[in-house]
Parts: C-alpha cells; sequence; structure tokens
C-alpha cells in the first residue's frame, strides 16, 4: 500500500545569503577548470596584458594561477573586485547594448572565490609595490610583484565537493584548460600565451605583430598543414550611411580535401569573442555543400566583425553564445565569404609556389589513382572548346548551345575516331605560365598526365571535366528556371495537412523547381509535373522529399539545393566517359577549362580532380641526392 504523502509545510520567503548565492552563480559561470581559465584570461585581455602565462597543477583543480603583464588593480579597487556584480566594463544600459570587452558580467572572480580558495596580487604603474587579496579573509597587504596581476584559484570546489566528483581525469582537464587558451591565442596574435603544467612547459606561443600575424598565429596554433591546406577568406558586405556599418568577414577556410571527421578544428569569433553559434556554423556548412559531401565536417577560423549594437552577447552566462539581430544577413555573409575563397581554382597557388602540393609522396595519390572510374553513362561526352571565355559566376551561356555541341546518341564521341594521344608531347614556351601544365598522355584512359613547372600533374579526366559541365549549367540557369515535364496520368498520393500546408503555401517555389503539386482533397495531393531530366524517376517520392525540405528550410535554401542536384545529375551524364581516347588538344583544352572554372579543384561529390606531384617528391621515391 503506497503511503499518502503529506503537504510539505510552509517556508516563509527570504533572501539568500551573499555565498550562498555566488554558488548557484558559479554552478552557471564555472563548469571545471578550463571555464576558470577562460574567466581569468579574458580579465588579462581586457587589462591591456601583452603576455599570459598559465599555471596549472592536476589539470587545474589543486591550482589555476593566471599571470599578466597588464595595466594591473589599484589597491582601494581590490576588495570591491571580489563582490558580485562589480566590474570596471560597464557602467549603464549603453555600454551593455554596445560590449566591446571580453568581460563584463562582473561576477566571474566573485562565483570563482565562492568555490576556492583564491588569491589576487596586483601592481599598476602609479603603485611602487603590489599588493595581495586574500579571498577567504579579505586581508591585504603589500608584496613583491612587476607591473601586473596574478590570479591564484587552489583546490576548485573544494567548498562544493560533489561538484568536484563530476570532474574528470587531470589529463582531460588539462586538455580542456589548453584549448580554453588556445580559442584565445587564435583571437589576438599580439598578445603571447604560455601553459604550464606540474612544472613543465606544455604549449608556448609567442606573439606576433606585422600584416602576417594572424597567418602566423594560426600556424602556430593549428599547424602550418593548416596555411598550406586553406585559402583566405575576406569578405565585406556594403554598408548604409549613417544605419549600417556593414559585416567584414575574414580568415582562413580549409580545403575540402583537409576536411576532417570531428568537427574539432572550427573557430568563429565575432568581435574578437569566441562563439558557438548556430547561424555561423550552418552558414559555413552550407559554404561548402557544393564541395563536400558525406559526413566530413570542415576546418576553418573565421573572424567576424559587426557592429557591437547589432549583436547580444548577454545570451549566457559563459558569454559563448550570441544573439544577431538580423541572423540572415549575417548568415549570408559569411556564407558568401567562404563559397568565395573556395570558388577560386587554387592551381595558380600551387604554381607560384604560395601553396604546398596536396601529394607529398606518389604513396598518398595512389589511393585515388585505384579508384576506378563508373562506367554506367548512357550520354555522348561534350565537345572540350579550348578557346571558351572563363567561366564564371557572372557570365550566362546559351544552355541550347552547350547541348548542341553534344553528339547525337548514335554516333560516335569525335576523339573516339582518332588515333590515342602519344606519349610524348611537343613543348610549348608558354607552358610554364599554365598552372596545371601541358599534357603528356593519358593512363588507363581515365586519368591524364601533364608537367608543370612543379612537377607531375595527374588529373581525373571525368570528374574535372563533370565539374567544368556543372558550372556551366548553374550559370546558365540563373536567369531561367528548370523545365518541368507535364505528365500523362498526375501520380496522387496520401498527404499530412503539413505536405498539404506546404504544397499550397510554396506554388510558386515549386513550380520555380519544374513540379506542380495540387490538392485533390483534403487529404490527397496530385503531382502533376516533373522536372524533365527526372520524368522516369518515382514523382511520387521526388514530391515527398521537396515538401519535406520546404517545411524545414527557406524556399530559396531549397531551390537551389534542389536545383544543384538536378544540374549535378545532368553534368553527371554529360561529362567525358572512361576509356575516351583524348587527343592533346582536347586534353590540354580540359587543363586550361579546369584553370578558369570556379570550384573546378573538386567534382560534384566532394572528389579531389587534381594532385600535384613535385620534383622533390619524385626524388624522394627514386632515392635522388641521398
Amino acid at each position: 500500500m503506497n503511503a499518502v504523502l503529506s503537504p510539505a509545510p510552509r517556508r516563509p520567503i527570504r533572501e539568500l545569503p551573499d555565498e550562498l548565492i555566488s554558488q548557484i552563480a558559479a554552478g552557471e559561470v564555472v563548469e571545471r577548470p578550463a571555464s576558470v581559465v577562460r574567466e581569468l584570461v579574458d580579465n588579462a585581455l581586457d587589462a591591456g596584458a601583452t603576455q599570459i602565462t598559465v599555471r596549472l597543477l592536476a589539470g587545474g583543480v589543486r591550482l589555476i594561477s593566471v599571470e599578466d603583464n597588464g595595466g594591473g588593480i589599484p589597491r582601494e579597487e581590490l576588495p570591491i573586485a571580489l563582490k558580485r556584480h562589480a566590474t570596471s566594463k560597464i557602467a549603464s544600459l549603453h555600454d551593455l547594448e554596445s560590449v566591446g570587452t571580453m568581460g563584463f558580467r562582473g561576477e566571474a572572480l566573485a562565483a570563482i572565490n565562492s568555490i576556492a580558495d583564491m588569491a589576487i596580487h596586483s601592481r599598476t604603474t602609479e603603485q611602487s609595490s603590489a599588493f595581495l587579496l586574500d579571498g577567504r579573509t579579505g586581508e591585504i597587504k603589500p608584496v613583491a610583484r612587476s607591473t601586473g596581476t596574478t590570479v591564484e584559484v587552489k583546490e576548485l570546489f573544494f567548498s562544493t565537493p560533489a561538484r568536484r566528483k563530476f570532474l574528470k581525469t587531470d589529463a582531460t582537464e588539462l586538455a580542456h584548460c589548453i584549448e580554453s587558451v588556445r580559442r584565445h591565442a587564435l583571437a589576438r596574435p599580439d598578445v603571447g600565451f604560455a601553459i604550464w603544467h606540474e612544472g613543465k612547459l606544455v604549449e608556448q606561443w609567442r606573439a606576433c605583430s606585422g600584416p602576417e600575424a594572424l597567418q602566423q598565429r594560426l600556424a602556430d596554433v593549428l599547424g602550418p598543414d593548416f596555411i598550406a591546406e586553406s585559402v583566405a577568406v575576406d569578405f565585406q558586405t556594403a554598408a548604409t550611411p549613417g544605419v549600417f556599418h556593414g559585416v567584414r568577414i575574414w580568415g582562413r577556410a580549409g580545403i575540402p580535401d583537409a576536411a576532417r571527421s570531428r568537427a574539432d578544428h572550427q573557430f568563429c569569433y565575432v568581435n574578437g569573442r569566441y562563439v558557438r553559434d548556430k547561424v555561423l556554423t550552418h552558414a559555413a556548412r552550407s559554404a561548402y555543400e557544393d564541395v563536400l559531401h558525406g559526413h566530413k565536417q570542415p576546418v576553418y577560423a573565421l573572424y567576424i566583425e559587426i557592429d557591437p549594437a547589432r549583436v547580444d552577447v548577454n545570451v549566457h552566462p559563459t558569454k559563448i553564445e550570441v544573439r544577431f539581430r538580423d541572423s540572415r544577413e549575417v548568415h549570408q555573409a559569411v556564407r558568401h565569404a567562404v563559397e568565395n575563397a573556395l570558388a577560386a581554382p587554387r592551381a595558380q597557388a600551387v604554381a607560384e609556389g604560395m601553396a604546398q602540393p596536396v601529394a607529398a609522396s606518389l604513396s598518398q595519390i595512389a589511393q585515388p589513382l585505384a579508384q576506378p572510374a563508373s562506367a554506367a553513362w548512357t550520354q555522348p561526352a561534350i565537345n572540350f572548346r579550348a578557346n571558351e571565355a572563363p567561366v564564371r559566376g557572372h557570365e550566362v551561356r546559351d544552355l541550347a548551345a552547350l547541348w548542341q555541341a553534344a553528339p547525337t546518341p548514335t554516333a560516335p564521341a569525335p576523339w573516339a575516331l582518332r588515333e590515342p594521344a602519344p606519349v610524348v608531347a611537343p613543348r610549348n614556351e608558354d607552358d610554364e605560365t599554365w598552372p596545371l601544365g601541358r599534357a603528356l598522355a593519358q593512363l588507363q584512359g581515365v586519368y591524364i598526365l601533364a608537367e608543370n613547372a612543379q612537377g607531375l600533374i595527374v588529373v581525373d579526366m571525368h570528374a574535372a571535366h563533370e565539374r567544368i559541365v556543372y558550372e556551366r549549367l548553374k550559370n546558365q540557369l540563373d536567369v531561367s528556371q528548370i523545365t518541368s515535364q507535364p505528365l500523362l496520368i498526375p501520380a496522387s498520393f496520401a498527404a499530412t495537412p503539413q505536405e498539404v500546408a506546404t504544397a499550397e503555401a510554396h506554388a510558386d517555389t515549386l513550380a520555380t523547381l519544374g513540379l506542380e503539386i495540387s490538392p485533390l482533397s483534403p487529404k490527397t495531393l496530385a503531382v502533376r509535373a516533373v522536372p524533365a531530366t527526372l520524368a522516369q524517376g518515382d514523382a511520387v517520392e521526388l514530391a515527398r522529399s521537396v515538401l519535406a525540405e520546404l517545411g524545414q528550410h527557406e524556399g530559396s535554401t531549397v531551390i537551389e539545393r534542389a536545383r544543384n542536384e538536378l544540374l549535378g545529375t545532368m553534368a553527371c551524364h554529360g561529362a567525358v566517359r572512361a576509356n575516351r581516347k583524348l587527343t592533346l588538344e582536347e586534353m590540354n583544352a580540359l587543363l586550361r577549362d579546369m584553370e578558369r572554372t570556379e570550384r573546378s579543384d573538386q567534382c560534384n561529390h566532394g572528389r579531389p580532380t587534381w594532385r600535384q606531384v613535385t620534383l622533390k617528391d619524385l626524388d624522394a621515391l627514386f632515392l635522388r641526392g641521398r
């Protein structure tokens, strides 16, 4: 028999003690030692420090010491520093709405002091000596120290042992502390950082200056491979005089080849503050949609500069989340910034020695060379045209003219009637100016071998031509809509109320996609027209997929994604097939098209279209110079 719970006796409403209030706040601000490191480094940067040293014991559980050479705290302000909601960063609502400092809430030091043994050593330039504030007793006494501040936090969570049980091993907590400092280091190349653990230096990043400071810091923190396998990002939106200052995005975005299985190399900063924001993450990921497929995660370090009044940083106690006044505007700016950076072919950068070769040895390209090309293409290939103008987003060609260039299904492609290309090609004095070099021969009817100033270029001819055709089709359809084909017998299906509502609300969007979906009854929809290229597919399944996308995303996004998928299918069928014997002229024409076509470094499925093997790599294979 269940016992009947009696109502609890009423308790009076009363104010909580200040110490308990601080401990409650600490539960939001301090999750682990890395949280303390983040808050203290924030304060050091706000104080104008150019060198910050972090010392840790037991992963930060026994000791966290953050030492800086900033402006210091005057003696009379030391006791106030440990009070709740005491700060020098803001003084009014206007200051809060346009925060320009790392810290501003005024609760970190008080929260930390309530759950740990804390002491502050500080000295300003005007003082003859430094002063030590004991966080437990409030006692202040003179000590020896140069200008700046040192905050020591010992025995974290000693007053809340239950919280301490949730901490991981010392190695795990140390890794989180290093990651916290690393995020600061990427934002401030002008500041030097050092991390010591158990008396040993574990990380150090020296201050950098000059126009290449950021690139040097990125190389120091993320490794030189990040610079070699990324492209520069620099984008500015238009400003409205007196109203909007625009959004600027800069940094570096990793090439698709550098994608990782985890999203651990994705850094976004808003006005110098590291943030984790869904808008920014989605914008960056969407910029890779056309060049990176599957579950791989791109790598990037992006810095967004925006009017502080247009972004709210007072969203979460940890200050790692933000809210934009116009999130769509920021999303579009970030997406266009990364897209533009990735669009430029990288062959020219390799030719000029600005980027390292993608393949360090033939062993690294063995896997792509071993991948057999698909033989399932049913449409004949499209002629290469060596003298064609560069393919750019602002140039639109006639779609009919492109497809008229393709041979009829009953006739073989022009190059099928010619003799195989000779192995040795005549040298041209202009070869040195071609990033992808001059063609030498075909390999197994799948790859083109070319010679450039750096060594050997290996091109997957189907993948490369597929991207070229795909980009041309996208440019040509920018001013029109996808052609639809009416169905002789409409395909009807039972629909949910949401699908019916979506079909009615987005009729214009569906028409742009080449789809006509209309209700037959309150619970039934009929597909009356589909894109002409998919006339033989499952109309009902296509309709359901598009309606589901429309129900979750904006119509413009769905249109672009659906259009690109359709054009990708057309490009795959229209690209040159395996085992086609190409002449040297046709091979060189393909290489020249690749050099001037956006995103030509990856095929429509995200695979690389070419690899560089340098003479140094070849010398190493044959042990030359040893």
